[in-house]
């Protein structure tokens, strides 16, 4: 009896050790998981903060430009006020484009030769232009220069056609326009403005259309001067480096 009774309590005693030990692990497991939890919320945390400045310096990039291009904007509009009606051009806010919409005025009708008119008006605006924008040169990435034609094509109905054809014409027009502007003295030493200068031709791909949709030809065919910045880049700091000017001698060419 009391061998049997010895038995019970070892059996007791041993029983009891387990569900001690399957306590200790319990409590260890949940440590463990509570430790995960907070390193979890304290990532959480982190990630939060990150994306508030984030939003922050992002908001301040779009303020910083916005002012920056509001900036570039007076100054052009102050500069050519009184020339632009009778140059018939408008300057757009949004989009930082003088644009010339007189087609006789600027080039002999299919042809690339400028028209003296228009030779005039680019002497006058040309060093003007660049001086204006000078202020602003390190956050100007490209002035372009775009010439843009109707859908219209001589001795042809075929629209793929024409709009090569017009796309060879488009360029040549800014190239001369590109050559013409290199030619002039008062740019001989702006350097900047000459390095980021360039010459697109875009045929018909951006037509003028009227108020039922349908193609204005004679507005289609234009000059605009555009002014393309990376503001964002320049102020986070990940701007490109700045382009080498051309030697003097490789200008003339």
């Amino acid at each position: 009896m009391f061998a049997w009774l010895a038995r019970r309590r070892r059996r007791r005693g041993a029983g009891g050790g387990s569900e001690a030990d399957q306590g200790s692990h319990w409590l260890a497991v949940a440590d463990l998981m509570a430790a995960l939890m907070m390193i979890f919320l304290f990532l959480a945390l982190l990630h939060m903060v990150q994306v508030e400045r984030e939003s922050a310096a992002h908001t301040e990039v779009r303020n910083e430009a916005a002012a920056l291009r509001a900036a570039i904007y007076s100054v052009l509009e102050e500069e050519f006020r009184e020339d632009l009606p009778r140059w018939n051009a408008e300057l757009d806010r949004d989009s930082l484009t003088l644009r010339f919409r007189e087609p006789e005025v600027l080039f002999e009708r299919s042809s690339a030769t400028i028209r003296p008119r228009f030779e005039a008006i680019l002497a006058d605006f040309m060093p003007r232009y660049a001086e204006q924008l000078r202020p602003f040169a390190e956050v100007i990435r490209e002035v372009r220069i775009e010439g843009h034609t109707s859908s219209e094509w001589a001795g042809s109905d075929d629209a793929l056609e024409a709009y090569f054809g017009n796309m060879d014409l488009s360029q040549r027009r800014t190239r001369a326009v590109l050559e013409y502007a290199y030619q002039l003295e008062a740019l001989q030493e702006a350097d900047w403005f000459r390095s980021r200068v360039a010459a697109v031709g875009l045929s018909s791909s951006r037509r003028v259309l009227d108020e039922q949709g349908e193609e204005d030809r004679r507005a289609s065919r234009r000059v605009e001067f555009s002014v393309l910045t990376d503001f964002e880049t320049r102020l986070l700091g990940d701007a490109p480096p700045e382009p080498e000017p051309l030697p003097l001698e490789a200008r003339g060419r």
